[in-house]
């Protein structure tokens, strides 16, 4: 019993194996076990069959027959461990050690001897001879055809064909089966050629395309990155320079007894406020999962996968007609389902559909080939925790998510989210803080800029000008060792930033 148990635990770690590879993978493996198996296959019929009647013709060609089977086994044995070193070489992956044929092409010139001997001692039937030609060269010619061009494979062919036919010839053979002998050669030769080099073309080409893939979203991802960046750049460059100088300018106003330096001071606390709700709204809109994007996004990247897509309902009121915070809600649920589509089974089919009610929008997304996919992947219950921080996220807006399989392999997420779903409020943002003072915080201006503060001796905010900016203090103070204070002499006030004199954008 326990023996059955592992051959049973094995067998469905196999397929489970199999099925957790991608249908890139799935071909190239049965490409690679088809050539693997082919010469084993020639090696059971060809090489073994014409043998049988020779065992029983003496010791010495029975002898022969042995030996013959023995050194073919050893060469289909290394025919296969060379294979996967050869399919890297065809694909420019690797280079293939030219050290490492040494031994097949050893055994490959024992076992053209052990034929020859076979034809000059054992009475080897006209399609015995012919037989053993043909597989002679099969356990070598397979991985040897993609180490070299065809014409340096065809020209090494040509000539060990001419030498086996002479060594034959030499032995008395007739000219009948030296006829079939060669016919059987050319055989072999294109029957390799024709069989593994197109299977290995196409691997390549395929490798490739998938690679091409990978490469476009590893671009895409670092584009993203870059705009990101941009983005911020164009936010946040100019208003930190703005605060560096402007600090500057309040720490030298400060050393001098400068009641200015104040005003300065909260010119640089409304700009950094301004900053930190631009980035709120970068981040917020990078963030966003926009409904019509992410179904054109799903679409295209499903059907590059070979999956067909049907969308329903996108273009009516269950869509376009909802409200913004539905379809961001929505959106996240496009994008986690179709990333579990690709991950997980087999699927060959994927339908999407929208659909309104009296007080809710619902999306299904159901896919086939969900029979090998674990059902508790991100289902919240174990498994992965995409579905459950889609849970999460609708619970927020008052939406359910139901996810689970649905009869027929099919597999299931349903989505309600409800009309009057709003987004929830920003957070991290806090109130305008009073001053020591005790008065209240200063309201923003239309434009959406916090007021200057005032001074903590009661004078009036300096005042803005149309663009926003405060106006410098123009009273001309004097500082407590007599100098006059910024705004009164030019010549020996501290320079005040230049607009023009800032860094420049890129």
């Amino acid at each position: 019993m326990k023996g059955l148990r592992g051959v049973i635990g094995r067998v469905r770690g196999w397929r489970r194996g199999w099925h957790e590879r991608t249908k890139l993978q799935r071909i190239d493996l049965y490409t690679r076990g088809t050539l693997a198996v082919l010469p084993w296959v020639f090696l059971a019929s060809w090489g073994l069959l014409p043998l049988l009647p020779v065992l029983g013709e003496g010791p010495a060609p029975a002898g022969l027959a042995v030996a013959f089977f023995a050194v073919n086994t050893a060469l289909c044995v290394l025919s296969n461990r060379h294979l996967g070193a050869a399919f890297a070489h065809h694909r420019g992956a690797e280079t293939f050690p030219v050290r490492q044929l040494r031994l097949p092409a050893a055994l490959l010139a024992l076992l053209t001897g052990l034929v020859v001997a076979l034809a000059a001692t054992a009475d080897l039937k006209d399609a015995g001879l012919a037989l053993l030609v043909l597989d002679v060269p099969l356990a070598f010619a397979i991985p040897y055809v993609l180490l070299v061009p065809v014409r340096t494979y065809l020209v090494h062919s040509a000539v060990y064909a001419a030498v086996l036919v002479a060594l034959l010839a030499a032995v008395g053979v007739p000219a009948g089966l030296l006829f079939g002998a060669v016919l059987s050669m050319l055989v072999a030769i294109l029957l390799v050629l024709s069989s593994v080099r197109p299977s290995a073309w196409s691997m390549s080409a395929m490798w490739q395309a998938e690679e091409a893939r990978d490469m476009q979203a590893r671009l895409a991802v670092a584009e993203e990155r870059l705009r990101f960046g941009r983005d911020m750049h164009d936010v946040l460059g100019r208003n930190l320079s703005v605060i560096a100088l402007k600090s500057e300018l309040a720490v030298e106003l400060a050393q001098r007894g400068n009641p200015a330096a104040v005003d300065q001071m909260v010119e640089v606390q409304r700009i950094a406020r301004a900053s930190q709700q631009e980035v709120r709204d970068v981040v917020r809109g990078y963030r966003e999962a926009d409904l019509p994007t992410e179904l054109m996004g799903a679409r295209g990247v499903l059907q590059a996968a070979g999956i067909s897509v049907t969308v329903e309902g996108a273009d009516g009121p269950a869509g376009i007609g909802a409200p913004a915070a539905v379809q961001a809600a929505l959106g996240w649920v496009v994008r986690e389902t179709a990333t579990n589509v690709l991950r997980h089974g087999d699927p060959r089919h994927c339908s999407i559909r929208l659909a309104r009610t009296r007080d809710a929008v619902v999306l299904e997304v159901e896919n086939d080939g969900a029979g090998t996919a674990d059902p508790l992947d991100g289902g919240g219950d174990g498994g992965g925790s995409g579905l459950a921080g889609l849970r999460e996220r609708l619970g927020a807006l008052g939406g359910t998510l139901t996810a689970g399989p649905a009869g027929d392999d099919l597999f299931r997420v349903t989505a309600t989210v409800p009309l009057t779903a709003s987004r929830p409020a920003p957070a991290g943002r806090a109130p305008s803080a009073p001053d020591p003072g005790g008065r209240a915080p200063s309201a923003p201006d239309p434009g959406g800029r916090a007021p200057s503060a005032p001074a903590p001796d009661g004078r009036a905010p300096s005042t803005p000008d149309p663009d926003g900016h405060a106006a410098p203090d123009r009273r001309g103070a004097s500082a407590p060792d007599g100098r006059p204070s910024p705004g009164g002499s030019p010549a020996s006030s501290p320079p005040s930033p230049d607009p023009s004199a800032l860094p420049e954008e890129r």
